[in-house]
């Protein structure tokens, strides 16, 4: 009892301990960062942008023109970790059977029997989402937020951990479909890839064409080491103020005009759902992880804002003709609310 006491009593040392079990956690997860780094080289930003979707539990949209190594990374990741991988490969003529999986009339037995389909998997790599329908793409709302799927009359848990990671073609709008906002909000993160320097660019050409190709993968993560990784995330502190932080950040693409943005209110359509609180708070946890601390300070929250919120701002007619991204919004709003 008197142990309880004194924990309760000494935030201090409770953090101390937690930082110590993190670092130890992390060791893992920077084995993972270096055998991704192994295959991927340079996209840094886009490595990282994943362990957060990982420690964080929630699903990852990667938006780059073709060759960016979008779809290599995530079989990567897939890879290094031992768990079960499927990749959807979307597409007009794709139906909502393919994703989920359907029921089969079997004649031997007069009975229909599940035939489940390639969402049942620890990671689903959604490769070129916009590809097909919104009824197909639909199809992946129940997985994504209850971790289940409905087929028939029977429902499914999906397996544990469970990681959509999604890719799209910006440039190549011929047979694409918008996603639908309710497809967008599911994903935690949306990340915008960009072309690597000219030294990265030398050595993505030497590790392609040397005669023994690309680096194998080794396995160095169970399912149980990202369950207990992600339980770690979720304990570290979040002081008040920083939730205090988070919702000013997210009600400021609601009412600019209280936060003293009133130019932002043209350019807004929508702003951020109450979603984005909830991920922006996870990922600035998952974000502190990977710096091994074991508490959320306002840059975690800025470093991260905008992969958590560009996807969640409607914009206006006024803000395309103006060329005026979701990006540059955010922006703004991070400079103009108040830092705790």
């Amino acid at each position: 009892m008197s142990d309880t006491v004194n924990i309760t009593l000494n935030p201090a040392e409770t953090l101390r301990i937690l930082s110590e079990k993190i670092k130890n956690e992390n060791y893992l997860i920077s084995q993972l960062k270096q055998e991704i780094s192994n295959v991927i080289v340079g996209q840094n930003f886009m490595i990282d942008r994943l362990l957060i979707a990982l420690l964080a539990d929630g699903h990852i949209l990667l938006e780059g023109v073709p060759g960016l190594a979008k779809t290599l990374a995530i079989k990567t990741l897939s890879e290094a970790i031992d768990v079960a991988y499927s990749r959807i490969q979307f597409t007009p003529d794709l139906l909502p059977a393919d994703v989920t999986g359907t029921l089969i009339y079997s004649q031997k037995t007069e009975n229909f029997t599940v035939r489940k389909g390639p969402v049942f998997s620890n990671f689903v790599l959604a490769d070129e989402i916009n590809r097909a329908p919104a009824k197909v793409q639909s199809a992946l709302l129940e997985a994504m937020q209850e971790r289940q799927i409905t087929i028939g009359d029977e429902t499914f848990i999906l397996p544990d951990p469970f990681l959509v990671l999604a890719t799209m073609n910006p440039i190549d709008q011929e047979g694409t479909y918008p996603l639908p906002e309710a497809q967008v909000d599911r994903f935690m993160l949306k990340v915008f890839l960009d072309y690597p320097t000219k030294e990265e660019e030398k050595l993505i050409i030497r590790s392609n064409v040397r005669p023994e190709g690309l680096s194998k993968v080794k396995k160095v993560l169970s399912a149980d080491d990202i369950v207990r990784s992600r339980a770690l995330v979720r304990e570290i502190y979040l002081d008040e103020k920083i939730e205090q932080y988070i919702v000013d950040i997210v009600y400021a693409t609601r009412t600019p005009q209280k936060y003293g943005l009133g130019h932002l209110e043209s350019l807004i359509d929508f702003g951020c759902s109450p979603r984005a609180s909830i991920n922006l708070a996870l990922a600035a946890k998952a974000f502190a992880f990977l710096q091994n601390r074991a508490f959320v300070i306002p840059e975690d929250v800025r470093a991260i804002a905008a992969d958590v919120m560009r996807h969640r701002i409607g914009l206006t007619y006024e803000a395309e003709a103006e060329n005026i991204s979701a990006n540059d919004i955010v922006s703004k709003i991070i400079n103009k609310v108040e830092v705790p």
